[in-house]
């Protein structure tokens, strides 16, 4: 299996995965321009995907879900709340092309099964992934509020994460937001901070893990150098070996990572 994070950040998000049989994306939260200059990144198009897999209705993950179904051909799998929360956002997609899956059901397609699991965002029914593939495996999780106990049953031990460090605390509270937006990213439906990122990684890191992705900066509220520095130093102190056992890898809001093989 291999991945690419495309895209991660508060503006937009769009991950790559393939398999020798399938190409596939998670989200598609940028403009269908933007997607397929990343994926020119990596030496991938976009003619090629084969299925997206749709995490919830919010724009910075499904901006151009519509438009990469139709010119595309693309596959598209949602659940039935979400499906019914972008319908009126990404036009018309052709029902051929339409999948329904639910939170904890899993979709298999050869030699790749994606299994969704449910977490706590303020959207209408968010979900995420775990990707595997020929006995990798690779999790996404960049909008939640916090991880619990049986979200972190669901996602020990992956080979890989892109995990959500969405802000750092002082930043957003000292920041310019309004008072009701910073309770909203603070709160259980909100978003993982840098130190919750952490705190959640250090309960689900196993010996197969080798590669952990930061993602999901917030541009006015944090930086990478302050999400690494704070992600590491905390594993640091817990005995973790960063660097060691695995490694943290940044995300970008406008560039690719290097494609990278589980």
């Amino acid at each position: 299996m291999k991945i690419s994070v495309l895209a991660s950040g508060s503006t937009g998000n769009t991950t790559y995965i393939e398999t020798p049989t399938h190409k596939v994306l998670v989200d598609a939260g940028l403009s269908g321009k933007k997607i397929n200059e990343l994926m020119h990144q990596i030496g991938r198009d976009l003619n090629d995907v084969d299925s997206l897999f749709v995490t919830h209705e919010h724009t910075d993950h499904s901006k151009s879900v519509g438009v990469l179904a139709r010119k595309y051909g693309i596959n598209v799998y949602a659940n039935e709340k979400t499906w019914e929360a972008i319908s009126g956002k990404v036009g018309k997609i052709p029902l051929d092309q339409k999948f329904d899956l639910e939170a904890g059901e899993i979709q298999s397609m050869g030699d790749l099964d994606v299994q969704s699991f449910p977490v706590s965002h303020d959207a209408v029914d968010p979900q995420f992934y775990e990707l595997h593939s020929n006995g990798k495996s690779f999790v996404i999780l960049t909008d939640t509020g916090y991880v619990s106990e049986r979200m972190a049953g669901v996602i020990k031990n992956a080979d890989a994460y892109l995990f959500e460090c969405n802000h750092d605390m002082e930043m957003l509270r000292m920041g310019g937001y309004p008072w009701p937006l910073k309770q909203r990213i603070l709160s259980d439906t909100g978003h993982l901070s840098n130190e919750d990122g952490a705190n959640a990684l250090m309960q689900v890191l196993g010996n197969r893990t080798k590669r952990i992705f930061l993602g999901h900066l917030s541009k006015e509220n944090n930086m990478k150098t302050l999400a690494h520095l704070t992600v590491a130093s905390m594993m640091e102190e817990h005995d973790f070996g960063v660097e060691h056992d695995f490694r943290i890898l940044d995300t970008d809001p406008d560039s690719a990572t290097n494609l990278m093989t589980l």
